[in-house]
């Protein structure tokens, strides 16, 4: 049977639950991006917290909700949710295995490891690794943790919905759109329930990377279509194997999917760069690679950006940020 959706009263419950380093980013504009995009954007800087990224929102929860038998839970990540699942657990004093693609950002792996987690370099990819993580829970009888199989985890990252609609609110303002990364779907899913309970007139969009369409095509198409391959820049959101509980999540919570390029993704990094002052990891930036790209869709409007995700390393602040 499959978990229950996620709610908006369960996101006002997880607001109030979850560790309050991650709770209440900015919400950042700027006259001069406005110009450029031809439209008003609202950046939420999810990279000022310990672990540079909103994961830490979704695990926080999640673990409020996952009873402790005691032993260690194993999970996969391509290095965000990781981080934000070994700075809950270690905090709870759980131990937790992570598994991690042999390709994985080293400077996620490393963090993930200085959090405290044992991490495990298998596979070729995200994908592959979950994979082997859950095969080694399910003969070790130890707890698989998936990211975005779990209402707590789309309730944890719809906490950034709930404080973008009470901040605009305080400012007496509204958005049209809101723009957010598409990955395994928690954050969607999350910020897709708020907004329809609580900005309905609002349109919901994620965004994949054109290298990596399985969530998009899988969405339209109204069932899990895998892809061969999630070849991007945008590791964050490098997913082949689509996540059927988010789909469903997402059925009734999200109005469009867009597609963004590579290119189009190392531009909008170079634009947070200049016009906001942040550096962003590519999956970070897609919002605002669409923004860029849709452009002419949106001119005009009232646009809200997430930007999700801080976490490059040297060797990517050389290849996308250098002009």
């Amino acid at each position: 049977m499959s978990p229950p959706l996620p709610t908006a009263q369960r996101i006002s419950a997880a607001y109030d639950a979850i560790d309050p380093v991650f709770l209440d980013s900015p919400l950042l504009s700027h006259p001069a991006a406005d110009d450029a995009l031809g439209l008003s954007l609202f950046a939420k800087v999810e990279t000022l917290n310990p672990i540079r990224s909103f994961k830490g929102r979704g695990a926080e929860w999640l673990l409020e909700n996952i009873p402790d038998d005691g032993s260690a839970l194993v999970s996969a990540s391509a290095g965000n949710f990781g981080q934000g699942l070994a700075y809950a657990a270690a905090k709870r004093a759980r131990g937790v295995m992570i598994f991690a693609a042999e390709t994985a950002n080293p400077l996620k792996v490393e963090a993930m490891r200085r959090l405290g987690a044992e991490v495990i370099l298998r596979g070729l990819d995200f994908d592959a690794a979950k994979a082997i993580a859950r095969d080694f829970a399910e003969e070790r009888g130890l707890t698989f943790v998936e990211d975005s199989a779990h209402p707590a985890s789309a309730e944890g990252a719809g906490a950034m919905a709930l404080e973008i609609t009470r901040e605009l609110s305080r400012r007496g303002a509204a958005i049209d759109a809101i723009l957010i990364p598409l990955g395994n779907g928690a954050m969607l899913a999350g910020i897709g329930v708020w907004m329809r309970a609580h900005a309905a007139a609002c349109r919901v969009i994620g965004v994949v990377a054109s290298a990596a369409p399985a969530m998009m095509t899988s969405w339209r198409a109204g069932r899990a279509l895998p892809t061969a391959t999630a070849a991007t820049i945008a590791d964050g959101i490098a997913v082949r194997e689509p996540m059927p509980y988010a789909l469903d999540c997402m059925k009734a919570a999200v109005d469009d999917v867009w597609e963004v390029g590579e290119d189009a993704i190392v531009q909008a990094m170079r634009f947070c760069r200049d016009h906001y002052g942040m550096l962003l990891e590519p999956s970070g930036a897609v919002g605002v690679a669409a923004a860029m790209a849709r452009r002419a869709d949106l001119a005009g409007a009232r646009v809200a950006a997430i930007l999700c995700g801080g976490n490059l390393t040297e060797e990517q602040r050389r290849l996308y940020l250098s002009d």
